[in-house]
Order: structure tokens, then sequence, then C-alpha cells
């Protein structure tokens, strides 16, 4: 139980896919201007990384790692089936996000047509295949692990496109240098908010 709220808390704060790897960071910018939008994508972005993390976590263990199709047999052992990563994680991904779609469209039209063509382009959100191959790398013991991690990271992925949503509200009202307005003040905001999140390093997991 201690490891997952390690890797939960970890995954947040100290790996968050925005301000420590600058992930996402393309839908991060351009839907972030109201709090409302910010808040559907980041709640559909958490729901495709719970979903995908640990389907590909299983895709990976079983089909695809050296040695994983051993249980089909052992002339199978041999098999090494991880160069199809790459595509097989996108696969996922893109089935995920066509459902998130259908649903958001089905109940909650508004949001749909205010998050425009950003909410298909989760599909090619680095954030969302990010989550992915850094399961993949870390090696996580079981799907568990894989899904707490998955969880932390939309989590965190949320936590920072609302905070610089609500920042970006208020800074409307703010005299602003006319050089600096829109995306020169939002890129300066993101890099302090990345410096604070540097401080949580010093947390001892």
């Amino acid at each position: 139980m201690q490891d997952l709220v390690n890797i939960f808390v970890k995954s947040i704060f100290v790996d968050n896919m925005v301000f420590a790897y600058f992930l996402g960071m393309c839908s991060f910018l351009a839907v972030s201007k109201t709090v409302k939008t910010s808040v559907g994508l980041g709640a559909a972005v958490i729901f495709v990384l719970v979903i995908t993390v640990p389907v590909d976590y299983l895709m990976n263990k079983y089909i695809l790692e050296p040695g994983a199709l051993v249980w089909l047999g052992k002339e199978y052992a041999s098999i090494d089936l991880s160069f199809l990563s790459f595509i097989m994680f996108i696969a996922i991904i893109a089935s995920m996000v066509q459902l998130v779609e259908m649903v958001v469209e089905k109940f909650s039209p508004s949001l749909y047509a205010s998050l425009g063509i950003f909410l298909p382009l989760i599909a090619v959100n680095c954030a969302i295949l990010g989550g992915s191959l850094f399961m993949q790398q870390r090696n996580y013991a079981n799907v568990a692990e894989a899904t707490v991690f998955g969880l932390g990271s939309g989590v965190g992925w949320f936590m920072a496109i609302v905070a610089i949503a609500a920042i970006r509200e208020k800074i409307r009202y703010s005299n602003v240098p006319a050089p600096l307005r829109g995306l020169g003040i939002t890129f300066i905001i993101t890099g302090i908010m990345a410096i604070a999140f540097m401080t949580f390093m010093g947390i001892k997991l």
C-alpha cells in the first residue's frame, strides 16, 4: 500500500508531466484560457490515462516484451515484439480517446464545443503516450502500480492546467505589458510554476 501511495504522490508532484517533463504543452497552452474548459480536458486526460496505462501494461507484459509470449508455449519464448510498442500504445490511446469523445459529445455538448479540436488531439497528446512509455521504462511490478501511476499522472496534468487557467483568468485584469500578453506571459508563469514544482524533488519517497 505504501508503494502505491509513493507512486501516486511522486507522479503528481515530483514527476509532473507538465512541470517536470513539459509533456502535453500544446493542449496545456491552448485550452487553458478558461477554468471550465481546462477542467473538462483535464478530466478527459485523467480518464484516458487511467484506462490506457494499465491496458498498455498488460499488453507489454503478456505480448510485447521479450519472452512475453511464453504463455502460448515454450517455442514462443524467444519472440520479441517490443518494436511494436509505439504503434500498439498509440492504437490503444486512439481507441480510448474516441470513446471519451463520444461520451463528452453525448452528455455535455457545450463542453464538447468548447474543447473543439483539442479533444480528439488527446490521441496525439505526448503526455498520454509519455505515461505509457514511462510505465514501460520503470517496469512496474503489477497492474495496480501501473494504474496508480496513470491516475497520478492524470491528476498532476489536471492540476497543472486548472492552475494555469485560473491564473490566466486573473491576469486579464492585470497590467501586463503589451508584448507579453497572451502566450508570452503564459510561458513565463509556466516556467515559474515549474521552478516551484522542483521543490517537491526534496520529498523522500
